[in-house]
């Protein structure tokens, strides 16, 4: 045996064995590279995800600052009504003070008798009390 043909058998097994390790790493870099791409898809949906939440927020925001807008709107008017609703309330309570002491001027000229003077004041009462 020559010198060369020992070297020769002695590298075709080390040839073999890196053949077969670049066989193994080619397809560890091809999964490597399979996965990138996954992260990278993943990396886009999670920007377009972001992005459509920040769009979400801003409506939001817009919605709610003109909800409450108008609820401070119907609020001042709900206010307004209340305020008129008690000016009213007290003016019938002194309107029937009044007729419950007698302070109508002349009551020759009415032609309700006081039976029914009295029971018309006894309603408006009532309905007053409900009003509370």
């Amino acid at each position: 045996m020559t010198f060369s043909l020992i070297v020769e058998i002695v590298l075709t097994p080390l040839l073999t064995a890196t053949l077969v390790y670049c066989v193994i790493l080619e397809r560890r870099l091809a999964a490597l590279r399979k996965n990138q791409d996954g992260f990278r898809e993943t990396i886009v949906e999670l920007n377009h995800a972001i992005a459509s939440a920040g769009t979400s927020m801003r409506l939001l925001k817009s919605t709610a600052s003109g909800a409450a807008d108008t609820l401070d709107e119907r609020l001042a008017r709900a206010r307004n009504l209340s305020d008129e609703l008690s000016l009213l309330t007290n003016s019938g309570e002194r309107i029937a003070q009044r007729i419950e002491r007698g302070a109508i001027p002349d009551r020759s000229h009415h032609t309700t008798t006081p039976p029914v003077l009295a029971n018309r004041l006894d309603q408006l009462k009532s309905a007053m009390g409900n009003v509370r």
